[in-house]
């Protein structure tokens, strides 16, 4: 029996660059993992030691295989449709340890400032500025590895499912994120400063809204298509919801690498979902891709109208029937008509 888990032999040259991926790690694992600082502190209070990191190969490897084996244990059973939800959960959790260790890295890099403004020559001061220093390196150290892994869990999800994984609250943004999905108070934060160019989307806007019951992606993607290849640049704003239209809009985002912005509601009440309306209108679309929805997403409609934002608007009514279409990513059988 053939052992499926050892590389391919090599039969020609041009087997040469496809074993050659199979025997070396990505770029951003060999960055977080391949070379890390020579000294580090694993805990708080611990003395700093020669600690090793994973092997680079064995972490890409085991990271996307936790998200294949929940498919693969699934697939073909009553247990298929939870194989996405169980997922996602996994790389939450990635993405949830990364969140905590940039807290408690910023929160460091805080104290040192304190410290570099009230300098002291004595050796206590030198030692624990020492400690401080290192220990913040370690934590970005561990937060960059936690990164690495929640983007290469989150692509394969998405290689899987079929949809893009998105955080149910907060922002992801990293140099090996498919999609850069930011949420909406991190987007107007940093949509005038320079420093932060990764929290920063640029290029035209273009909304992207409809109703949460959505199933008909094939349109949407057809027309979301025509539309860049117009604004090749093209930034688009969802409002939010993670199933649905503003799903189907996200899966074209991260099939693409179109930037996104996730403009969910800001502040309760009633007034709230009209607020978010008027100030994505505010935002000076040049286009727009909307879904027949509620009296909010007609609300949305008129806003855009009355803004002189050019809308494509799609009707419930007109989806292909649910029996003929595919997920997007997946295998797809063609639409009628």
């Amino acid at each position: 029996m053939t052992d499926t888990a050892s590389p391919r032999s090599v039969r020609s040259l041009a087997d040469l660059p496809d074993l050659y991926k199979q025997l070396t790690a990505t770029p951003d694992f060999e960055r977080a993992f391949g070379d890390p600082i020579p000294l580090s502190i694993i805990e708080p209070g611990e003395e700093p030691g020669e600690h090793d990191m994973p092997e680079p190969l064995a972490v890409q490897a085991e990271c996307g295989a936790i998200i294949a084996t929940i498919f693969d244990l699934f697939a073909d059973t009553r247990l298929a449709p939870l194989a996405a939800e169980v997922t996602w959960g996994f790389v939450n959790s990635f993405h949830f340890t990364a969140q905590k260790l940039e807290r408690r890295e910023q929160a460091l890099a805080d104290e040192l400032g304190d410290f570099a403004r009230r300098p002291d020559l004595s050796e206590v001061y030198n030692r624990e500025m020492e400690e401080k220093q290192l220990l913040c390196q370690s934590i970005a150290e561990h937060r960059e590895a936690m990164e690495v892994c929640r983007d290469y869990a989150a692509e394969m999800y998405r290689v899987q499912s079929g949809w893009p994984w998105s955080p149910a609250r907060g922002s992801r943004a990293s140099k090996a994120s498919t999609a850069t999905q930011v949420a909406i108070q991190d987007f107007l934060r940093h949509r005038d400063l320079e420093q932060r160019d990764r929290y920063l989307p640029r290029g035209p806007l273009v909304v992207a809204s409809g109703h949460a019951q959505w199933h008909d992606w094939q349109s949407i993607w057809d027309r979301l298509d025509t539309i860049r290849e117009r604004i090749p640049a093209m930034t688009v704003v969802s409002t939010a919801q993670r199933k649905g239209f503003d799903a189907i809009v996200a899966a074209w985002c991260a099939s693409r690498e179109v930037p996104l912005v996730a403009y969910g509601l800001i502040g309760g009440g009633k007034r709230a979902p009209f607020l978010r309306n008027r100030k994505l209108a505010e935002l000076n679309p040049v286009e727009a891709v909307l879904g027949e929805g509620s009296g909010i997403q007609a609300n949305l409609y008129q806003t855009l109208r009355q803004a002189g934002v050019p809308i494509h608007a799609f009707r419930k009514a007109d989806q292909a029937p649910i029996e003929q279409v595919g997920r997007p990513g997946g295998t797809i059988q063609r639409r009628v008509g």
